[in-house]
């Protein structure tokens, strides 16, 4: 039977709220929203574990263009990216002040580290606007943190859909495709083995990193749906400026 819009959000809200409570025993508190998983994705214990699987699969393996969400989970993954001489494309935290470019070859070594952060990266990268980014090469990799997420590769993040965002304006871009691989790096706490509905704009995982397992993912379903305007938070709308200017676009 297909759910309802409102089937859809219930049952998301249902699924976050519980992986949320056993994530609280093992994540590190943000310095801004403590616990509140609704406002950030969290870094957590044996976070290091499972980057470290991310790092030596072939997906970073063979990128040299990667796009890494600004999640507590994946500042070390950016640093690491960096010093690989990898440039890596992020957003600021909610995507309002819009998205940043990292070139190693453009920072100095010495700052790599505080690149990596969300306060040091608006300080040491580019940001760009969407123009700039359709000017770019094609995103090799897409990488990101979730709240929850099932071995079949649908994930749910904190609710506002910013990486669906993301995935859909670099898809209307044309910066990635369909065959882009994406991964979620989380704790096996978040990962589950019970059936998730997607929604037709929630972007599936190629590939799962936990600090104890690496799950691939056979034939993902990825959006090409760009942005649906029509479901759009107006909030959104009106807070990310890449949403207005994708809009102005035509796209």
């Amino acid at each position: 039977m297909t759910m309802t819009i409102q089937e859809i959000d219930r049952h998301k809200a249902t699924v976050r709220e519980r992986v949320w409570s056993d994530l609280r025993k093992v994540a590190v508190p943000d310095s801004r929203f403590h616990f509140d998983f609704g406002e950030f994705i969290a870094d957590f214990e044996g976070g290091e574990a499972a980057v470290d699987r991310l790092i030596a699969h072939h997906f970073y393996q063979d990128a040299q263009f990667i796009f890494i969400t600004p999640d507590n989970c994946l500042d070390r993954l950016r640093l690491r990216a960096l010093q690989d001489g990898k440039t890596v494309l992020m957003t600021t935290y909610s995507i309002k002040r819009g998205f940043w470019l990292l070139d190693p070859s453009k920072i100095d070594p010495s700052m790599y580290l505080y690149a990596s952060t969300l306060d040091g990266m608006e300080r040491v990268g580019e940001p760009l606007r969407l123009a700039d980014i359709a000017m770019l090469p094609q995103i090799d990799f897409m990488v990101t943190g979730t709240g929850a997420i099932n071995t079949e590769g649908v994930r749910f993040g904190k609710g506002h859909g910013f990486f669906d965002a993301e995935w859909g304006m670099l898809y209307r871009l044309g910066r990635i495709t369909k065959d882009t691989p994406a991964a979620a790096v989380v704790h096996d706490c978040q990962l589950l083995t019970e059936t998730l509905t997607p929604d037709v704009y929630d972007t599936v995982m190629d590939a799962i990193f936990t600090p104890t397992r690496t799950i691939p993912v056979i034939g993902p379903h990825k959006p090409t749906c760009g942005i649906v305007w029509d479901r759009l938070d107006p909030h959104m709308f009106d807070t990310i400026p890449p949403l207005q200017e994708l809009k102005a676009m035509g796209l």
